[in-house]
């Protein structure tokens, strides 16, 4: 009978799995915009990561769902599991938009956006990394701090992205493409800080 229980540290594996994708799709998306002329196959090899994150939570989720004993709160699990899933999804969205909207050429503020995520995922990761030990809570809290920094970097670029094209940019239809790109480039900021907030909440309620 206790044979059939999962032990504990799988669900850290696939947290740690998925972190692990989160970070090379973003460095895909960093690829994408600095070698622009191979966008359309770069783009297509961040789906095949976005479809790895999917199953990747799918087993997650199936996983919890038969287990008796899980490491902590079942709730905050699947919030873990979801939270990082939208990483990947934005991250997507992001490329999907830049090659479905045909623009010509990446911003300098589009690659500083896409480094920003990719530094933001850098630190997810390290965090999930350490969430598996208890007495690496001071560790995960500086990750946290961190990618909360980047996240006000991000909103700051994207602010200053949007003003400039609502300033300068004659051509409506190219307006309205950048500023969605913008906006879903600072939503994947965003759902890096979501995540480690639910990381920082796991920790303190399982000091």
């Amino acid at each position: 009978m206790f044979g059939l229980i999962p032990k504990n540290e799988n669900f850290f594996a696939l947290f740690s799995g998925m972190s692990k994708i989160i970070v090379e799709g973003a460095k895909l998306l960093v690829e994408m915009l600095d070698n622009f002329s191979d966008a359309v196959a770069i783009q297509k090899k961040i789906k095949d990561i976005e479809h790895q994150g999917d199953s990747q939570t799918h087993e997650t989720i199936k996983k919890l769902n038969r287990s008796f004993i899980t490491p902590f709160d079942r709730e905050d699990i699947y919030s873990l599991a979801s939270g990082l899933d939208n990483i990947i999804d934005l991250i997507d969205a992001s490329a999907q938009h830049i090659i479905m909207y045909k623009v010509d050429a990446p911003t300098s503020a589009a690659k500083e956006l896409a480094s920003i995520i990719f530094r933001a995922c850098q630190n997810v990761d390290a965090a999930v990394s350490s969430l598996k030990h208890h007495s690496k809570i001071e560790e995960i809290a500086k990750y946290c701090v961190e990618v909360n920094s980047l996240e006000n970097e991000g909103d700051n670029v994207c602010r200053g992205a949007i003003s400039l094209l609502f300033q300068e940019e004659k051509d409506p239809i190219r307006l309205i493409k950048w500023k969605e790109i913008y906006e879903t480039l600072e939503m994947a900021i965003d759902k890096c800080e979501d995540a480690v907030n639910i990381l920082e909440s796991v920790v303190v309620k399982n000091a």
